[in-house]
């Protein structure tokens, strides 16, 4: 299960992330997201965890808790929105 993590201190990095959810289960892979230019974290970050059972846990009771002064949401991440592109137009032609 893909597990979406946000409000992150800015601190926090991917094997801290991968820490506070190996507790409920393994976890495939952790990473914080970065902005491109400045490596920065941006506030949220990505968990994947094999065991669907473990990852409910993991967001059960991880949301909502402090890390480093913040409270954390966790939720289930859902799959990403494609983005419509304005500029497009949509021409039928007719013979």
């Amino acid at each position: 299960m893909n597990i979406y993590v946000s409000n992150l201190d800015y601190l926090v990095e991917d094997d801290d992330l991968r820490g506070f959810f190996e507790e409920y289960g393994e976890v495939e892979s952790a990473r914080v997201i970065t902005d491109r230019e400045t490596r920065r974290s941006r506030g949220f970050g990505f968990v994947e965890m094999p065991d669907a059972e473990a990852a409910e846990k993991a967001i059960k009771e991880l949301n909502g808790s402090h890390v480093k002064g913040r409270a954390i949401n966790v939720t289930e991440a859902k799959p990403r929105e494609e983005k419509s592109n304005n500029n497009s137009r949509n021409f039928s032609y007719r013979n």
